[in-house]
């Protein structure tokens, strides 16, 4: 009796051992694969030019890696391997050709060593912007960032022109840096102006009762005369930004439409997500692509931990009820 009852307990430990492993298997590797499965690359809605194919872009935003300074190891551990995982198997079942990541990588940029990375070779032209340079707060690099855009919107506006006119010969010169002749998209980490996130609909924009709250110029988006001067120099075809950590979409002037790409880390938002593209040298389509929410992973931890306990107090009951049994038993014995 008593090597049948050392058994079970053996098995039920090793059940409740097994079952453990594969919920934390599937909270921390595979539940990314199901979610991202069920997206997609868009469908461009026209014919691609011939011999070209389209170009697939992946965009994230406001990763806020923390740094030694100010993060605590736990939360480190938790939302920075969320990222990773969720990133490394976008990558895998995805393949984009570029990934763009819109700003706010680290939380602890002070202390973290200045890298800039510029993408380059692609057919559609994007142009990233540093969104602090365009403060007009007389930076040290501000003045020398609206100079590099301003001669770059030159060439990408000659460019667009296969006959120049008299009036753009006086300004496109022959030994302009030449660029595909495609209506560019910029980059960045600001959005432009805008009051508010009124306009913001989805169930992943701003919480409705923020969405009235007024935006400040140069804190929360670049400033009214920024914002004209970049929609004026370049007419960009779609502008992707992040820094709110939510979504929107706006759409300025009646033509330049902006996307503001969700946060990508679970610190800041429970849905995070990302933005699959496909882009020619004429056309664009856009793709969101929702991550697993925070919520639910925790959903599922508590809910194996209650199904433990639950296991667990109701073996200790019945083995107390085994041996409460047992003992009544042989007391009837002991008085026959």
């Amino acid at each position: 009796m008593q090597g049948l009852s050392g058994k079970f307990k053996l098995n039920l430990i090793v059940i409740l051992l097994l079952s453990v492993i594969c919920v934390f298997i599937f909270c921390e590797y595979l539940i990314y694969y199901p979610a991202i499965l069920r997206c997609s690359w868009p469908e461009l809605e026209g014919d691609s030019e011939p011999g070209m194919s389209p170009l697939h872009a992946l965009f994230l935003a406001d990763t806020h890696l923390l740094g030694a300074m100010n993060g605590h190891w736990f939360d480190k551990l938790r939302r920075e391997w969320q990222m990773e995982r969720a990133f490394q198997t976008a990558l895998r079942l995805q393949q984009p050709e570029v990934v763009f990541i819109l700003g706010d990588i680290f939380d602890e940029g002070k202390w973290s060593s200045p890298k800039v990375c510029t993408v380059c070779g692609t057919t559609p032209s994007f142009v990233l912007v540093n969104s602090m340079a365009m403060h007009g707060d007389r930076c040290p690099v501000c003045e020398h960032v609206e100079n590099e855009l301003y001669n770059l919107s030159q060439a990408l506006n000659c460019s667009m022109q296969r006959h120049w006119t008299r009036t753009m010969r006086s300004y496109c010169q022959e030994d302009m840096q030449k660029y595909p002749p495609s209506s560019s998209i910029i980059l960045q980490h600001f959005p432009l102006y805008r009051p508010n996130d009124a306009e913001c609909t989805g169930h992943d924009a701003a919480p409705p009762e923020v969405r009235s709250q007024a935006f400040h110029e140069r804190y929360d988006v670049l400033s009214q005369e920024a914002s004209q001067r970049l929609l004026w120099w370049f007419q960009p075809r779609l502008i992707l930004s992040g820094h709110t950590h939510s979504a929107c979409k706006v759409v300025h002037g009646n033509k330049h439409p902006e996307i503001s790409v969700p946060s990508f880390s679970w610190r800041n938002r429970n849905n995070p997500s990302f933005i699959l593209g496909t882009f020619s040298p004429t056309d664009f389509q856009l793709a969101k692509c929702f991550l697993p929410e925070e919520s639910s992973v925790v959903t599922i931890y508590c809910a194996t931990a209650m199904v433990l306990f639950l296991l667990l107090v109701t073996h200790i009951h019945l083995s107390k009820s085994s041996m409460l049994l047992a003992a009544s038993l042989m007391g009837k014995n002991k008085g026959l």
